[in-house]
């Protein structure tokens, strides 16, 4: 086995029991730090011409924004589970329109905006854990 395929192995393995142990409130940040991740490495394929890695990084981003828009408790999040559902909403529109124009200020927007929304969710944490 090569260094290369054991090292992916190891890193599966350490994101799976990441997940694994994680508590819901840490689940989301790590969804949030996944779709951060996703804009910062498609902004990097744009400045490199790379379109088809760019829709694959935008699309991933694209899918975990939805995945947290569908995670959204209408019922117990009130006003802040609608708001959140917008701007989610507005964020999924942004990241196509993105990935069809390859453009870095919009991926910019979406990155700010996840950045407010992390921040906030992590301020959280201390009253989450009690």
């Amino acid at each position: 086995m090569n260094a290369s395929v054991a090292m992916k192995q190891y890193q599966s393995v350490g994101v799976h029991s990441g997940v694994m142990d994680a508590s819901p409130h840490r689940l989301i940040q790590m969804l949030m730090e996944g779709v951060l991740q996703r804009i910062a490495q498609a902004k990097g394929n744009v400045k490199r011409k790379e379109i088809a890695d760019k829709a694959v990084n935008i699309t991933k981003a694209i899918n975990i924004v939805a995945g947290l828009r569908s995670s959204l408790d209408a019922e117990q999040g009130g006003e802040i589970a609608a708001n959140l559902d917008s701007l989610y909403d507005y964020m999924l529109h942004r990241l196509m329109l993105a990935n069809a124009r390859s453009d870095e200020e919009i991926l910019d927007e979406v990155s700010t905006l996840m950045i407010s929304i992390k921040l906030s969710w992590d301020s959280i944490a201390d009253q989450v854990a009690q």
